[in-house]
């Protein structure tokens, strides 16, 4: 029922002011406390799933995107994130929403959806599965081609409401943050709720195996061997891996030309509610 509900929902456009936009591996915590981000944001999910765990005493609220890389150890890590804002003896108790994925020719979503279901039932914690809206359950199919229906979500970190949605904007620095994923990263905190900044960095890489050649390749190329679903992705995803390529070649060595200093880049919200970069030397 609840599925039925959040798939009928049309998807809503989520300006960049309050936002903290999520990308793939990477997560953030807060709680409505927070007087920068009142929404957490992840999209261009098709065989990933979209996890939102919350405690309903605390409020504090974390949004991640899982490819399925290391399933088990990311629940852990947003368990650990969301219980260090929760005290342990007041009331409330974890909610997790899952969204995402669909019938996939290689069943790479229900895959995912098995571990993520497995991870979350051996956490030491009672875990209440509130939102269930994966795979089959997000699945549509157009002239025999599986598609999801709900590529990306938010939440509202005041009101704990969920609901479709697309992002015109996913920076900052989404460029570097993609080639961090490309290049295997694993799962990201990027937030910290008590300084309500974000940081991004510092990462390092070595150079990109092939990448002129990747570059060269035509859009089909492209989608048909950097893709897990290539009929599904969302129309600007080979222009999204072309300016990440573009950006690993431009930085094959990120400690010399990115991070000297080995620090992350520290953004915070301005008046006008958008991220701002911070000098290092300020903090």
């Amino acid at each position: 029922e609840k599925a039925k509900l959040l798939r009928s929902q049309p998807a809503q456009i989520v300006e960049p002011k309050g936002l903290l936009y999520v990308q793939q591996r990477e997560f953030a915590v807060t709680t409505p406390k927070d007087s920068s981000v009142s929404i957490l944001g992840s999209d261009d999910a098709t065989t990933c799933h979209i996890v939102v765990l919350r405690h309903t005493g605390s409020g504090a609220t974390c949004l991640t995107h899982c490819d399925g890389s290391d399933t088990e150890a990311e629940v852990s890590l947003i368990m650990s994130a969301v219980k260090s804002f929760s005290s342990t003896t007041g009331c409330g108790r974890l909610e997790v929403h899952l969204v995402g994925g669909f019938n996939d020719d290689r069943q790479l979503s229900q895959k995912l959806t098995n571990q993520l279901l497995r991870a979350f039932d051996l956490q030491p914690d009672d875990v209440h599965l509130v939102t269930f809206c994966v795979t089959e359950l997000n699945d549509r199919e157009e002239k025999d081609i599986h598609f999801p229906i709900i590529y990306g979500i938010a939440v509202n970190v005041k009101t704990a409401e969920i609901f479709p949605a697309t992002f015109p904007e996913k920076g900052p620095d989404e460029d570097l943050r993609s080639a961090h994923v490309l290049t295997g990263a694993t799962l990201t905190n990027i937030y910290d709720a008590k300084m309500e900044q974000l940081h991004i960095g510092p990462y390092f890489w070595r150079p990109f195996p092939h990448v002129d050649f990747w570059l060269e390749q035509d859009d089909e190329q492209i989608l048909q061997n950097l893709s897990t679903s290539p009929l599904a992705e969302p129309p600007h995803f080979v222009s999204h891996i072309r300016s990440t390529l573009t950006f690993l070649k431009e930085h094959p060595f990120p400690s010399h030309s990115l991070f000297p200093d080995r620090k992350p880049r520290i953004y915070k919200k301005n008046e006008e509610g958008l991220w701002e970069q911070v000098c290092s030397d300020k903090i």
